[in-house]
């Protein structure tokens, strides 16, 4: 199981003398799709939700950004706008360095900014591993990667007792696998029944990470269920893809 790649606690805390800590109450919009950008946001706490606006009632997220991880880079280029929405769907903190101050953490401070760009580059890499996603795996092999994610998506805390497995809103599934409310439904239901997973308000809770993980694995030992998948609004059985 492929961990999330942060951007270390040491380089964060010398990092952060070049930028400006802002906290964010639950649901407040951090910045808006084709605003004028500049700098580059690290996540210190909470998790911030980037979403595109697809269609009339429909949007996209293509990225969740936790403690460690970066959001906004696009700010770095030259008269920049930002490419989503950027909202804190808990309450969070950031820490946002300006093109100014990232010039300054370069001249200065070379080592971290270059852990900086690794972490950048290592997100490049995985938000293109998720689009690959979309083109080779089911609505439930989608559904799985992102329900694994979030649960890896907590730092662990220095010295304290590890965290359950966070509760993923069923609202941000859609959102975050790109598929219609039936697939998630038939697929949630499925891994409900095996135990792999279970309600928790309007949320999910996964009650076994290592089962799960095993089925993304081996998608061949899947038995068939019907999918709607809506990159070609047609039905499929899972075993027949695989």
């Amino acid at each position: 199981m492929k961990e999330i790649t942060r951007l270390p606690r040491e380089q964060r805390e010398a990092i952060a003398a070049y930028g400006a800590r802002t906290s964010w109450p639950a649901g407040f919009v951090i910045y808006e799709q084709n605003a004028a950008a500049d700098g580059v946001f690290i996540v210190l706490r909470g998790q911030v939700v980037l979403r595109n606006q697809v269609s009339a009632g429909r949007s996209f997220v293509p990225w969740v950004a936790t403690p460690g991880e970066t959001f906004g880079s696009e700010g770095l280029e030259q008269h920049a706008r930002y490419a989503t929405h950027a909202r804190a769907e808990e309450e969070s903190e950031t820490l946002h360095l300006s093109t100014t101050r990232f010039s300054a953490l370069l001249r200065e401070q070379p080592a971290h900014a270059l852990a900086l760009i690794r972490q950048l580059m290592a997100e490049r890499t995985a938000l293109l591993e998720k689009f690959g996603q979309y083109a080779t795996l089911t609505v439930e092999q989608r559904l799985i990667a992102a329900l694994i994610r979030m649960a890896q998506s907590r730092e662990p805390r220095p010295g304290a007792e590890p965290e359950r497995s966070p509760v993923v809103p069923r609202r941000l599934l859609g959102e975050l696998v790109g598929a219609t409310r039936e697939s998630i439904s038939l697929v949630l239901g499925r891994l409900s029944g095996e135990g792999l997973i279970q309600r928790d308000g309007n949320g999910l809770v996964i009650t076994d990470l290592d089962r799960l993980a095993a089925r993304l694995a081996q998608p061949g030992q899947r038995g068939g269920i019907v999918v709607y998948d809506e990159r070609g609004d047609t039905q499929d059985r899972d075993n027949a893809i695989a």
